[in-house]
């Protein structure tokens, strides 16, 4: 589970989500996330580690990087593609185990 920021290129929409699935060991995203206004799936332009790689802290001020991960964020289901058609959330404490 990683940090993704999304850019909709079409209607210039962004938005961030702390729901991005990637392959073990890498940034390679399994599941794209749709836009709130045209539907279309997207992959993030960019994704970093939800814990800081310096101090291993969620929430850090760590000098070195300024990084902006909001964890309050509510998780849209219905724009999720991990999510969509599925009975559990990525946000259920359950789903953690599986990787679908």
């Amino acid at each position: 589970q990683k940090y993704g920021y999304f850019h909709c290129k079409d209607c210039k929409t962004r938005w961030e989500s702390a729901y991005v699935w990637c392959i073990s060991g890498s940034n390679k995203v399994y599941f794209k996330q749709f836009c709130r206004k045209c539907q279309k799936g997207f992959n993030p332009y960019r994704v970093e580690a939800i814990q800081c790689q310096i101090c291993s802290k969620t929430c850090c001020s760590c000098p070195q990087k300024k990084r902006h991960i909001d964890l309050k964020r509510p998780h849209r289901q219905e724009l999720c593609g991990r999510c969509k058609g599925k009975r559990l959330s990525c946000d259920s404490t359950y789903s953690f185990k599986y990787i679908v």
